[in-house]
Formats: C-alpha cells, sequence, structure tokens
C-alpha cells in the first residue's frame, strides 16, 4: 500500500527545468529499506527531482527493491540499466552486483573489480555524481553499518554539494550516518522522513541561476561584513579569497536555513557565533584522499623521484613540506613512494625523507597526527600497500610507526606564518584555486622562497603557475609538476609576522599532563619534575622560551619594558656571553654542550652553574628544539659568599680556577674567530652589493637629472592643459546652466540616477512626485517618498541597468493621475552607461480621453449589435449599397431566401448587375436618381426569382450616412405576404 505522500511540492517542479534537475543520490546498507520507506513516503511526486538509490544489495540474488520502492511512492521505479537517461519525478535503484555511475545524466553500470567484502559502491557513484552535476549534486545517507559514503561526501562537499545524513538516532543501524557526521559537515541531520520537506524548502531557497555568478556591489559588501565576522571568531582572514567561492558557499548556507537575503544570513551569523563555526568549516574545503590523482603519483613515483634521490648525496635528510594538508593522506602518500622508491634504488642510499604537513584546521591536524583512516581508503590504496604501510585495527587502518615518524604535523596559517624552508619537495595541490589572484602571487613567491634550487613544486591539475612562472622550470605541463631554478633569487622582500606575536596555536605541541585524579603516576611525575628535577627551558631555535620547568629565577629574570620571552634577552650576567656560544654548537647536531662552572650575578652576589645544552632528536612533535638545563655547583671553597673578598686559598685551587676561567675564554675566543670569519666573508659580499649599488645610485642620479628636465618640460605642458581645462570647465558651466533651463522649461519630470541608483540630478516639476530637496542629491532614490502606485520601480531600474533596454509604462498616482514613466540607460558622450534617465510625462488628459472613447467604442458596438440583430431578423428583405458606386454591401438572410440567391452572388457587386434588379435602377439612371431624391418608393414591383419565378413586391428605398459615407438601404417586401398580413390584422365584417 502506498504511503500518503505529499500530493505537490508546491510548484518547485516549476522552477526546475529538466536538464537542470538536481539528482538525488541516496546510500542505505542495513535497514536501509525502513529509512527509504519513510523517505519516499513523505517525498511529493512531482517534485521535479530525480532519485538514484545505491544499496548493499546480494550479488547472488535478483534485486525486488523496485517492486518495494513502487508500493510506496507514485513515482515510477525503474533498476537502472546502461546508459540509461535519467528523469525528473523518477527513482532509479541499481541492480544486484554492479558498481554504477553516472554521466551527462546517463547512468552507466560496471562489473565490480574489488573483492565481495570491499566494495563501495555508495562512494563510487557519490563520487561520480560529483563530478557529474557539480553545485548541484546532492547526497544523502541513511541507516546502515560500515562507513561507506563517507568519501564520496567529501567529493560532494568539495564541489560545493549538499549532504543530508538521517540522524543516528533516529537510524535502525547507525554506522554509516555516524560515519558520514565525523567525515564532513552535514547540511542537514533529520530523521528519514523529515529529510524530504527540509530538502524541499532548501532548494527553494538555492539561487535558480548558475552558481558561478559573479556578487554584485551589496552583496560583495556584505560577504565583508562576514569575512570581519569570521576573522574575530577564528582569527583567520578569507579577505583573499575568491569572493564567487565564498559567495557560493554562502548562498548554500542561506538554503540551508530558508534565508533568503545575505544581509539577514549576516544578522544570523552575529545571533549565531556557532553559525560562524560551520561557515569557516565549509570554507576550509577539507577534502583529500590517498593518491588522489594517480596519475601524479605515478609520475612521482616512476620518473621523477626516483632520478632526484639518485643525485642526492648518501645521508641527505630531504625536507618536504605539504600546506593545507588536511588530515594527512597527501602527506602519507608522499611518505610511502618515498619508501616504495627507496627501496628500489639501484645504488641504495641512507637517505631520510622529514615531511612538515601543516594546516589551518586543527582538528583535522589531530586526525593526521592519528594516523588513523576508515576502510574506505581500501578504494584508493591498493591491497599489496594496505599490507606494506598499514595496521588492520577495529577503527580502520593505521599508518604504520616508520610511517608517521616520518611526517611531523602543525597548526599553521600558510598567508600570515612564516614558511618553511631549505625544501626539496613542496606539494600545494588544490589550494590556490580558492585564491585572488593578489594572494596567489603572493604565496608563489614564498614557496620559490622556500624551496632550494633544484626543488620539486607539484600543483593541482586544475591550478597553474600563469604569471607567477618566473624561477620555475615545468617538467610536466598536463600535470603541474615544477622545479625551481637555481638562478631565479626571490627578493627579501617578504612579509613575515613576528614571531612573538605568533598564536599559541602555531607552536609546536606539547601535549598537557594529564589532569586526571586517578592518574596517580602522571601526579608522581609531575610532583618529582615540579620539586625536585633541575630548572631546564625548552626554546626554539630563535630563543623563544616555550616551556620551563623547575625554578629559573636564578639564571633568567624578565628586562624592563616590554614583555620579551627571549632567553637572550632574560639570561643573567654571566650567561649572556656563553649561552649563545652553547646555543649555536648545540644546533650543529644532536650531541649535548655541557659549559661548567659559570659565575653568574644573582641578587647580591654570584653563583656557580653547569650549563647543558641539548637538541632534542625525538619524539617527533619537538624535534629540533633545544633543551637548556641549569645545575647549581658549589661554591669554590675559600670564596667568600658574595665573591668580593678572597679566603685563604690554596694556590692548587685558585690555579684550576684561572685554568677554567682561561679554557672558557680560548672557546669564547675561538667561536668569536669563528663567527668574525662569517661576518668577514658576509661584510666582503655586503661591500661587493654596495659598491653594485652605487654604481646603479651613480645611474639613476643621471636618469634622474635627465627626469628633471623632462619634468621642467611636462610642467609647461600641464600649464596649458590646466588653461585648456579651465575653458572647457567655463563651456561646461555653460552648458550645465543650458541644459537645466531647457529641461525645466518642458516641464517634463525628469530623475538622473547614477549606477547605484542614488540621486545624480532632477527636474523642478519632479517635486509634485517625489518628496524632493537639493540637499537630496546623492541619497539612494529607492528612499523618497512618492505618490506613484509603482512598486517595481527598483526592479525595472536595475534591469535596465542590467539588459541596457528601456521601460516604458504607465502609471497611477494615489489621486488618480497618470505618467508615462520612462527608463533609459543614461549614456556618456563616449557612449559608456553612467548610471539612468527617468521622465514622467502627465497623461491624465489622454486617460480620460482615452476612457471616454472606451465608452463610446462600447455603445457603438452595443448599437451594432442591437442592430444586427434586428438586420437578420427582420421578416422583409434588406439590401445595404454604397450609395456612390452602387456596389452591394450587405443583405439580410430574408431577401437570400426570398429571390433564391445566396449571398456569395450579392456582395461585391454594383445593383445593376443583378439581373432582378436591373429594371428598378435602368442601368444606373434610376440609380441616378435614387442618389438625388434620397427616397424612392415602388409598389408593385415585379421580380424575378432564381429559379424564374416572377413576384411581385414593395420597393422602398432611402440614403443616410454613416462616418460621413453615404449608403443606400432598400427594404422589399412581397405584397402578397403583406396582404396576407393586413387581412389578418383587419377586423372582420358581420354576415
Amino acid at each position: 500500500m502506498k504511503s500518503k505522500a505529499p500530493k505537490s511540492a508546491e510548484n518547485i517542479s516549476s522552477k526546475l527545468r529538466e536538464n537542470e534537475s538536481p539528482i538525488i543520490a541516496i546510500g542505505a546498507s542495513a535497514g536501509g529499506l525502513e529509512a527509504l520507506e519513510q523517505f519516499f513516503g513523505n517525498m511529493p511526486i512531482d517534485s521535479g527531482l530525480v532519485f538514484v538509490v545505491i544499496q548493499h544489495l546480494d550479488p547472488d540474488h535478483v534485486g525486488i527493491m523496485p517492486e518495494l520502492l513502487q508500493r510506496i511512492t507514485n513515482m515510477r521505479v525503474f533498476q537502472a540499466c546502461d546508459n540509461m537517461k535519467v528523469k525528473p519525478n523518477s527513482v532509479y535503484v541499481i541492480p544486484p552486483n554492479k558498481s554504477m555511475s553516472i554521466l551527462k545524466g546517463n547512468l552507466h553500470l560496471f562489473a565490480p573489480v574489488e573483492s565481495r567484502g570491499l566494495r563501495l559502491p555508495i562512494d563510487f557513484f557519490f563520487r561520480s555524481l560529483a563530478l557529474d552535476k557539480g553545485e548541484k549534486s546532492i547526497g544523502i545517507i541513511l541507516s546502515g553499518m560500515g562507513s561507506d559514503g563517507s568519501l564520496g561526501l567529501k567529493a560532494i562537499k568539495e564541489k560545493n554539494g549538499t549532504v543530508l545524513v538521517q540522524s543516528p538516532k533516529s537510524a535502525k543501524f547507525d554506522g554509516m550516518p555516524r560515519s558520514a557526521i565525523e567525515a564532513v559537515i552535514a547540511d542537514i541531520v533529520a530523521p528519514a522522513e523529515d529529510l524530504p520537506k527540509r530538502l524541499i524548502s532548501f532548494l527553494k531557497f538555492v539561487p535558480k541561476d548558475d552558481f558561478n555568478q559573479e556578487p554584485d556591489e551589496k552583496e560583495n559588501s556584505n560577504i565583508s561584513k562576514i569575512i570581519i565576522l569570521l576573522r574575530q571568531q577564528s582569527g583567520h582572514d578569507f579577505s583573499l579569497y575568491k569572493k564567487n567561492t565564498l559567495f557560493r558557499r554562502i548562498e548554500r548556507r542561506k538554503g540551508i536555513h530558508q534565508i533568503d537575503k545575505i544581509n539577514n544570513y549576516v544578522r544570523y551569523l552575529q545571533e549565531n557565533p556557532k553559525e560562524i563555526d560551520i561557515l569557516f568549516q565549509e570554507l576550509l574545503i577539507g577534502v583529500t584522499n590517498f593518491f588522489r590523482d594517480t596519475i601524479v603519483w605515478e609520475r612521482l613515483k616512476q620518473e621523477i623521484l626516483p632520478k632526484m634521490l639518485s643525485e642526492l648525496p648518501n645521508g641527505y635528510i630531504l625536507r618536504a613540506w605539504i600546506p593545507a594538508c588536511s588530515t594527512g593522506e597527501e602527506a602519507y602518500s608522499l611518505a610511502i613512494v618515498f619508501q616504495e622508491v627507496i627501496s628500489k634504488l639501484k645504488k641504495p642510499k641512507n637517505l631520510t625523507l622529514q615531511i612538515f604537513a601543516t594546516d589551518i584546521d586543527n582538528d583535522a591536524i589531530e586526525k593526521a597526527r592519528k594516523g588513523i583512516f576508515s576502510v574506505n581508503i581500501a578504494s584508493d590504496v591498493s591491497a599489496d600497500r594496505l599490507s606494506h604501510f598499514f595496521t588492520q585495527e577495529p577503527e580502520g587502518f593505521k599508518i604504520s610507526a616508520y610511517i608517521r615518524e616520518m611526517v611531523v604535523f602543525a597548526p599553521q596559517n600558510v598567508i600570515k606564518d612564516p614558511p618553511f624552508t631549505k625544501l626539496d619537495f613542496l606539494s600545494c595541490r588544490n589550494m590556490l584555486i580558492y585564491m585572488e589572484h593578489e594572494l596567489q602571487k603572493k604565496l608563489m613567491a614564498l614557496f620559490n622562497y622556500s624551496l632550494n634550487p633544484g626543488g620539486l613544486l607539484v600543483l593541482g591539475t586544475a591550478e597553474t603557475l600563469g604569471t607567477n612562472s618566473e624561477g620555475f622550470m615545468e617538467l610536466d605541463t598536463r600535470l603541474k609538476i615544477y622545479q625551481r631554478t637555481a638562478s631565479h633569487v626571490m627578493p627579501e622582500l617578504i612579509d613575515f609576522p613576528s614571531s612573538f606575536s605568533r598564536s599559541k596555536k602555531s607552536l609546536p605541541n606539547i601535549k598537557a599532563t594529564p589532569q586526571n585524579p586517578e592518574n596517580i603516576q602522571s601526579l608522581t611525575d609531575q610532583f618529582l619534575l615540579q620539586k625536585f628535577s633541575p630548572a631546564s627551558v625548552l626554546i626554539n631555535d630563535r630563543g623563544d622560551i616555550i616551556y620551563i620547568t623547575g625554578r629559573t629565577g636564578k639564571y633568567l629574570e624578565p628586562t624592563a619594558g616590554k614583555a620579551n620571552w627571549n632567553i637572550y634577552s632574560m639570561a643573567r650576567e654571566g650567561l649572556r656571553e656563553s649561552l649563545p656560544i652553547a646555543i649555536r654548537k648545540a644546533m650543529k647536531n644532536f650531541e649535548p654542550v655541557v659549559l661548567k662552572n659559570i659565575k653568574i650575578g644573582t641578587n647580591g652576589g654570584t653563583q656557580f652553574v653547569d650549563l647543558t645544552v641539548q637538541k632534542i632528536e625525538s619524539p617527533n612533535d619537538i624535534r629540533g628544539l633545544l633543551i637548556i638545563v641549569f645545575s647549581d655547583v658549589p661554591a669554590i671553597i675559600g670564596l667568600d659568599p658574595t665573591g668580593k673578598k678572597p679566603r685563604n686559598i690554596s694556590s692548587k685551587g685558585r690555579q684550576k680556577e684561572l685554568e677554567n676561567d682561561l679554557q672558557r675564554s680560548y672557546e669564547d675566543l675561538q667561536s668569536t674567530r669563528e663567527e668574525m670569519q662569517t661576518s668577514q666573508e658576509e661584510l666582503k659580499s655586503t661591500n661587493e652589493e654596495l659598491q653594485s649599488s652605487n654604481e646603479e645610485l651613480q645611474s639613476t642620479n643621471e636618469e634622474l637629472t635627465t627626469s628633471k628636465e623632462e619634468m621642467q618640460s611636462l610642467n609647461e605642458e600641464l600649464q596649458t592643459v590646466n588653461f585648456e581645462l579651465q575653458s572647457k570647465v567655463t563651456d561646461f558651466v555653460q552648458a550645465n546652466n543650458d541644459m537645466k533651463n531647457l529641461l525645466n522649461s518642458t516641464e517634463i519630470a525628469t530623475l538622473f540616477l547614477d549606477k547605484e541608483l542614488n540621486i545624480r540630478r532632477f527636474t523642478d516639476s519632479l517635486v509634485h512626485l517625489f518628496k524632493l530637496r537639493g540637499t537630496d542629491i546623492g541619497r539612494p532614490f529607492t528612499d523618497l517618498v512618492t505618490d506613484l502606485e509603482y512598486p517595481n520601480i527598483e526592479t525595472d531600474a536595475k534591469q535596465v541597468l542590467k539588459t541596457l533596454s528601456s521601460i516604458e509604462t504607465a502609471i497611477s498616482t494615489k489621486n488618480n493621475k497618470w505618467f508615462t514613466i520612462r527608463i533609459m540607460p543614461y549614456r556618456t558622450m563616449d557612449d559608456r552607461i553612467d548610471g539612468l534617465v527617468l521622465t514622467f510625462i502627465d497623461i491624465t488628459v489622454v486617460k480620460k480621453l482615452e476612457l471616454e472613447i472606451k465608452k463610446a467604442n462600447d455603445l457603438m458596438v452595443i448599437s451594432e449589435t442591437h442592430y444586427r440583430r434586428l438586420f437578420e431578423s427582420a421578416q422583409h428583405g434588406i439590401l445595404s449599397l454604397d450609395a456612390e458606386t452602387g456596389m452591394i454591401t450587405d443583405v439580410n438572410e430574408y431577401l437570400t431566401k426570398l429571390l433564391g440567391f445566396s449571398k456569395e452572388e450579392f456582395f461585391q457587386k454594383k445593383i445593376w448587375e443583378i439581373g432582378t434588379f436591373k429594371d428598378v435602377v435602368a442601368n444606373k439612371n434610376k440609380f441616378l436618381e435614387l442618389q438625388k431624391k434620397e427616397i424612392i418608393h415602388l409598389e408593385n414591383l415585379n421580380l424575378e426569382t432564381s429559379n424564374g419565378k416572377k413576384i411581385m413586391v414593395d420597393f422602398n428605398a432611402n440614403v443616410y450616412s454613416v462616418s460621413n459615407i453615404k449608403v443606400i438601404q432598400c427594404k422589399i417586401r412581397e405584397i402578397e405576404v403583406v396582404n396576407q398580413k393586413e387581412k389578418t390584422s383587419s377586423p372582420k365584417k358581420k354576415s
């Protein structure tokens, strides 16, 4: 039995042309039949939508799903066939043991190549739908086990499509709905029976025009406000992202909330901060998968990377950067391919790959660090790779530890945070396409700066270097693989913010100590670290303090003025010389650097300390940072605690102290020499640059001298031009005055608007229609109060600006006056559109005349109708003639029957051409007499019928005028009939 589904989709189908009908892909598995029944039982049958159902079906049984669904809905349900074209208001079900895709609205079936347990038909179809329909693709996930559909929903989201998910609580099996919600931000989450109503409501608010249209000025203004709200809440600036991309995502969010205007959505964002977070995630478009664009990875694996790695020296550390890494699939793909290439090199080398993978989305970074992915990745990762580089766990596939150690994940905003440098490989795929050209140019300069000469750059297949190709050489134009050239040197004017202003999110991820009270071991470790471990600090390579353990006040102190957490600024006296030397040494390798018996100044005295500095090698999250440990040394015997007054000490102790001081001085001197040599080389290079700059300055000076002469000449020309302009201004003022007087003399109300529909000028006559003053110049004309009953005036004005075609219409006022309003484009002398001209011509008198004429015409029609009725129903013959020509113009039916002629035999003939009337007119003589007398009465006139019968008639004719045209009307009555009537009407005589 069919359920009582709504009969109408409230005319939504009329808004959707057949070739643009949205295709709704529905994925379901266990418990899916019940959910599908709830869904189609509440879906109107005339929605204009196309539904494609992909369900996990038993490959060994005949599918009966179409029959089951046909019981629920009056829409036609089909089992899909190969190359079947989809039509609106229909349901198509995937057949068993098939994979299905769509191309240009046609369904195509494939034999599945995966083994039975690894088939993901929902993902397969969703991905093809995203590629085929783009922003018009809609994916729905209903009840089911597993995670099929999650990767397909990501593809739909990437194309700005729409995702609906059955709420997990209402699903019989919540595996697929939960997986979908975790994978993407679902636009609508609701019980299956509520999804149809929510979907149709959404489609009503989605623009029916092409999504690729550019936002207009008002929309751009509101987009800027949304960007400000996003920046305030998230700290990230989207102002240099493509407005069209932002606009499309915003339009879809408006549709989700059924908001018609963008300014109302701005208000909604202000009132709902959570929506800002959702919009932020939408704009990140964090969609990726393993080995995306397989052909790119094959080219890297088979040709480019082997050549590159074979040329590197043994022991080389290869540095790679993956900005916008999302959840890490691309970074892990690179690590896997690197391992595969290394294992197949003819000459094995001890090469190491260090990948820096960054993203603006902290949640995505956390997922990437875990390295756990759903079983769906089996559709992108081969079984061989899954066995070699992953381990199977209950949650899915986990990346192997040695692959995980190659990658360092960190939050980073590539637009404003400093980049990684000295790179050999940089992959930034499908990020630049969402950014304006200005930002693309900046990022390409940044990438050039980051890469070593010969380093590789890989972009998305839809991206290109464009005009930013300087410094890069194409290795594969089609696959967008480039190589940094050695000759090009990037300028150093790259704007990076101070490291001290970086947010805490950009620092390496140091896991906080667990706060669970039950974790006794963790609390004990924390207590021991605070109470008994030596004082230490964790710093980065710039000396910024990241973490402090123990009491460091004896060794470090804040400086006066603005807060500065840099160890070089905070080091106490005695450490300021030794500490930089130790840090520089430690940065060279991972070996500890130890300085002993350093005398530092403390509050009111001195203190000896041993200093240990070591660069951290592992764990990966803090690799490359430095740990500095301070260990107090007991005071040397014989010294006063203040360090000022010597006591009696042995010469041996004193000698030891001097030797230590001498050794440190020697090391300091040696370090200083090395620095001096480096500085001398830098100064030499700087001197050469200064010499070159001096030559350039001399050349520039000569050019400036020449420019001065040119400027003097130009100044004279400007004076001449200025005089001409003054003359033109005078002419313009005169012309302006003439135009003003001309317009006022015509007494035609005229309004001039600019392109923003603001008032530019108006004539005096316009004040009778609009409440206008001189101060209203520049105001939007839609703000004006008017008596015109013309609510669409703004819409028509915008239409004229868009089409450049004039609009003319007659409009009444509230006091019953009428005006012809004409809206025309304002064209400049060079035929440039610069606004609108509106004229208002009073046609009240004309309208009244039209009304009177209409009334007269109506009366005439009534009169003519009445006359015609009498003419046709008369019981005597009537014949009408043109008095000038004698041409018969009309004859009634009675006369045609009386004489036996058809009407056609009378029309367009002269009366004397009709044989029966030739005696009447006597070859026009009688006709001329009739014209003069204007009335003739002939009794007992013999006429001959068409069959030769003679009849006697009474003939009357008179002449009258109709619209200044003389007409003769003849009335003919048969005498026998007349006599009969007279006898009937006369009283009977008594006998």
